[in-house]
């Protein structure tokens, strides 16, 4: 099984400064994971799957991934 572009439903908090700060993912199975942490925002591209925008590394429970926002879509990078 090769790398997947996985789009995600994503629960964000959106503040009046503009910042959108997701803090929960539901994957494609429906199971909720809240994100505990947000350790970089940048602008990036997936070089696993393809795809550009903003990039944001979080860590779920002791799992650290990248979050892409993508235009106006959320994905995450499946590892296969």
């Amino acid at each position: 099984m090769n790398d997947a572009k996985v789009y995600v439903d994503v629960l964000v908090n959106h503040m009046k400064n503009g910042k959108i700060i997701p803090l929960c993912i539901r994957w494609e199975d429906g199971e909720k994971y809240r994100i505990d942490q947000i350790l970089d925002v940048i602008r990036a591209a997936s070089t696993k799957v393809g795809g550009t925008g903003i990039r944001y590394t979080i860590r779920i429970g002791n799992t650290t991934s990248f979050l892409f926002l993508e235009e106006d879509k959320w994905f995450v990078e499946r590892r296969g």
